[in-house]
């Protein structure tokens, strides 16, 4: 792997980690597109780059993360709701991720499975989404251990490459009644949990593999850029759902499920 091929990765992930559009099925597609073929250490490197997403949301929501760590010491009774609903909501996906990995990566690996799950998706932040939003829905600090379990097992879903971990979580907030801003951030925070332990349990598993053929350099560029993308994107999540709604995020699905649906019937992908 090129540095460049390791910058646009580590800008891809970054952009779309925390977007409702699925940063696995980007990194897959846009892997193939810069010629990297499917293998073991391609997998692992766009798993353990996430660990540059997972830096820009301790960053911004550094805040919040000392409430819990309060919270868990018995110092602050929100702190601690909140730490232990994400638990709750972490658990269905990280049991289900683990019994199924292998045969994930087997039969879901792929472009085909990801332009599915885009297009599904994306006609349900189109069509469905604004039917259940709740700007003035339940705030984070409402959340409780059976609004964490539906999330939670929303989440399962994103474990197919292109539905989004994001999308899977957010719409699963709103469905359990918590307002679009709490969903959010729930899926933000959810993802230190979701994301660390994916990307702990990957380097571990396959991290020899993968600096063996990529480079360390090649991981620490897309690491960083990772990062300070994942940054610029959150802040932008942000304030654009302040004004806005998800539908964006739906077209760009169906687009660029359109897109590479053309390309792998032209041979070109």
């Amino acid at each position: 792997m090129e540095l460049w091929q390791a910058l646009i990765l580590g800008l891809v992930e970054g952009l779309t980690e925390y977007l409702p559009v699925s940063s696995t099925g980007h990194l897959l597609v846009v892997q193939r597109l810069l010629g990297i073929e499917a293998s073991e250490a391609a997998n692992a490197f766009a798993i353990v780059i996430q660990g540059g997403a997972i830096a820009a949301v301790l960053l911004l929501y550094h805040r919040r993360v000392a409430e819990m760590a309060l919270g868990l010491a018995g110092r602050a009774e929100g702190g601690r709701r909140l730490a232990v609903g994400l638990v709750v909501a972490f658990l269905p996906a990280a049991i289900a991720g683990f019994a199924l990995e292998e045969r994930i990566e087997a039969l879901l690996f792929g472009p085909w499975p990801v332009v599915a799950a885009w297009a599904v998706g994306g006609v349900f932040l189109v069509w469905i989404a604004p039917r259940i939003v709740q700007r003035q829905g339940k705030p984070i600090e409402e959340v409780t251990w059976q609004i964490a379990l539906v999330i939670g097992l929303a989440q399962c879903a994103a474990l197919w490459p292109g539905v989004s971990r994001s999308l899977a979580t957010i719409l699963g907030a709103l469905a359990a009644g918590m307002s679009l801003a709490a969903a959010v951030e729930f899926s933000f925070l959810l993802g230190l949990l979701t994301l660390g332990a994916a990307t702990a349990y990957k380097a571990l598993d396959s991290g020899a593999a993968m600096v063996e053929a990529y480079g360390a350099l090649e991981l620490a560029v897309g690491f960083g850029v990772a990062c300070l993308s994942a940054v610029v994107a959150v802040r932008w999540m942000v304030a654009w759902l302040g004004k806005r709604g998800l539908g964006i995020f739906g077209w760009w699905r169906i687009a660029a499920a359109a897109a590479v649906a053309a390309m792998l019937l032209a041979g070109a992908l």
